[in-house]
């Protein structure tokens, strides 16, 4: 089994051949974004595979960077500039700020400039009849001019397109008519769900996707049957399940947050195989902090998820808070004289001072470096010699009234400082108490900086997994592969409703079995997203019976409804009637999932044996200045054994990634070669 994860600095490839777990990291190009998934896959031997999952953040960060192909957008005449308006919110941060602007609005960075988003003569009602039919010559007029610009692909939203789509259907026949062989997405089919402006954010998001991903996917599938693969092709989507490729490029917008989904299956799997079931995930890399929560060994999982403040996707996505803290995260001086550490970030070019390519501003790198928690030769498996003079000079480079001491340690305090209060926002956000938790640290640099977060987070325990540079891409091969349909149809709950939502959940599952082999065996999975009468916000997720829905199941519906809003609000209202808003229908196909081989234990009584010594400095008394620094064992990570025991302070390096284990705190060995840090 393959799996690859492409990031924005670097190609994640990992593979189980004969059991065992091989892997390869190869730098990601924007040039060619193909070109090192496939290097990776020649390199670890792909001819075999049975399958290929890929999960990919080059969607993402075209979105982010607005590196994006030009598109028009059309919907119903009077309302293009719903994408501009959004649903008019401000974050909190924001509420007081009068200069404050929406990032994807006309005044700064607009996914679809104004001019390529018209108007078309039409208009259907609420119940999905024609107040309007579509002037389809006035279409073509402006389809004429959209053509004159350009354009690449077109986003159709049309007014209550979700309820009676004819009119999107023709458009996008009018689309190819007038403007050809051009990506074409529209809202009945990309969204079904009611609330228009999360359905146009939606559909625009598809239609750069499809441009994105198409020729991409092309190459991608060429390449791999170039190299001898003759297996099942997968995308992850923004939950982290898997769907065949050409599958996943009829609607490839659930595939644009797939990366940072997969280290949350990942750590949901691994806690499963070891008992811990309720965990704090966080995955830190070189720009950010992705922070992630694991109940009862499932996933958070929204109904939707931003890619920038209120840029909406309406796509089921594991729950993933971003924070701007990572290998790259830049030290700077703020406006007081005061030490700041990100959300900036170094990135890949030019990088921390320390890897000696025009950097000059120091990072959480560079801070590691000093400290002696990072080896310079040995970093990244040897590929990149750190410059330690370099990092010197660029905190000496900083402006501010701080000694050489205090600027290291406050820049790491400051960095471990940022990560543990946004794990504590997550934790609060959720509703969960970390003590209960145990905290998962994987991504190149989360194994080096979470363990210092134990005595402000007070979790139980860090739990650093085996391969954690790569265990995002290792999720890729502990996901189910599913198929999803959901449909909007705004319905109280009655027993005279129970044929018509019987229908929708018929049609959906037959929709969903067209797409599955005749001999598949799937589970059907049955939910709807519900709110009281009079309440605009829904409650997801809510679980419906198998079989015919008749007058009993709507009763057992409106139950289920009671019981999961209290488990979520804490408070229960029977007397209020319910209802539906979008019923979901999940068909989940089990795959073959990675198995960790077991790590075997020692046969005599001596212990792990330390590589050598090295000494951390600026962690101790600031104010001492003969202050000689604190001693520390290192120790190679494939030399360890089952049931070892390492007594901090301690450094447990292995190739891409390096486990810093701190004074008063104690590190075992685990059963699959895991390692578990807690506090004396």
């Amino acid at each position: 089994m393959f799996a690859v994860d492409v990031g924005g600095t670097f190609t994640d490839v990992v593979a189980v051949i004969n059991g065992r777990i091989e892997t390869a990291k190869v730098s990601t190009s924007y040039a060619d974004t193909a070109a090192p998934v496939l290097e990776g896959a020649e390199i670890l031997g792909v001819a075999d595979a049975p399958v290929f999952n890929h999960a990919s953040t080059h969607g993402l960060n075209a979105v982010i960077t607005r590196n994006l192909p030009k598109i028009g957008f059309l919907t119903t005449d009077g309302h293009r500039d719903i994408l501009d308006m959004g649903r008019v919110w401000r974050p909190a941060t924001a509420i007081l700020d009068p200069s404050w602007r929406r990032s994807f609005g006309d005044a700064s960075r607009p996914l679809v400039p104004r001019y390529l988003r018209r108007g078309i003569a039409e208009r259907l009602l609420a119940d999905g009849s024609v107040l309007f039919e579509l002037d389809e010559d006035q279409a073509r007029q402006q389809l004429e001019v959209l053509g004159r610009c350009n354009v690449e692909g077109i986003a159709v939203c049309l007014l209550n397109a979700y309820v009676n789509p004819d009119h999107e259907i023709r458009l996008r026949e009018l689309v190819h008519e007038v403007l050809g062989d051009v990506a074409c997405s529209i809202s009945s089919e990309v969204s079904p769900l009611a609330k228009e402006y999360a359905r146009a954010s939606t559909t625009v998001i598809d239609a750069f996707m499809k441009i994105i991903y198409g020729d991409y996917t092309h190459r991608l599938d060429h390449g791999l049957k170039g190299l001898g693969f003759s297996g099942q092709l997968n995308f992850a989507d923004c939950a982290a399940t898997l769907v065949p490729a050409d599958r996943a490029m009829e609607q490839p917008f659930r595939i644009v947050f797939s990366g940072p989904s997969a280290g949350t299956v990942a750590s949901a799997h691994f806690g499963n195989l070891i008992g811990a079931t309720n965990l704090l995930c966080a995955d830190i890399g070189g720009t950010s902090c992705d922070i992630s929560v694991v109940v009862d060994g499932s996933p958070f999982v929204n109904t939707s998820f931003e890619l920038e403040h209120d840029l909406v996707v309406n796509a089921l996505a594991n729950d993933i808070t971003a924070i701007g803290a990572g290998g790259g995260s830049l030290v700077t001086i703020g406006p007081t004289g005061e030490i700041q550490v990100g959300p900036g970030s170094a990135g890949a070019d030019p990088g921390p001072a320390c890897y000696g390519r025009g950097g000059t501003q120091p990072t959480t790198t560079d801070t590691c470096l000093l400290i002696g928690i990072i080896d310079a030769e040995s970093f990244a498996g040897g590929t990149i010699e750190l410059d330690r003079e370099k990092a010197v000079a660029a905190f000496e480079g900083l402006d501010c009234d701080f000694s050489f001491r205090q600027r290291v340690r406050y820049a790491y305090d400051m960095a471990i400082n940022n990560i543990s209060e946004g794990l504590l926002n997550v934790a609060i956000k959720n509703g969960v108490d970390p003590r209960d938790y145990t905290l998962v640290a994987y991504g190149a640099a989360g194994p080096m900086l979470l363990p210092a977060v134990l005595d402000t987070v007070r979790c139980k325990e860090v739990l650093i997994p085996p391969y954690p540079g790569l265990f995002s891409a290792l999720g890729l091969l502990a996901a189910d592969q599913v198929y999803t349909a959901n449909r909007s149809a705004y319905t109280i709950l009655s027993p005279e409703e129970a044929s018509g939502i019987d229908r929708i959940f018929a049609e959906m599952e037959a929709q969903l079995r067209e797409r599955l082999e005749g001999d598949a065996s799937v589970t059907f999975e049955r939910s709807f997203d519900g709110h009281l009468v009079g309440q605009s916000w829904d409650t997801p997720f809510v679980p419906v019976p198998d079989g015919t829905i008749d007058a009993l199941a709507v009763e057992q519906m409106i139950a289920s409804f009671h019981d999961t809003y209290q488990a979520r609000s804490g408070n229960r209202f029977d007397q209020f009637p319910v209802q539906g808003v979008t019923f979901r229908v999940r068909a989940v196909q089990d795959t073959d999932k990675v198995e960790y081989p077991e790590l075997p234990g020692r046969e005599d009584d001596a212990g792990p044996v330390p590589t050598r010594t090295t000494t951390l400095s600026y962690l101790g008394a600031l104010d001492d200045p003969d202050e000689a620094g604190q001693a520390a064992t290192v120790f190679d990570r494939e030399s360890l054994r089952r049931g070892d025991v390492i007594e901090g302070p301690s450094i447990i390096a292995e190739r891409l990634s390096t486990t810093h284990v701190g004074e008063g705190q104690q590190a075992i060995v685990g059963r699959y070669g895991e390692i578990v840090i807690r506090k004396k």
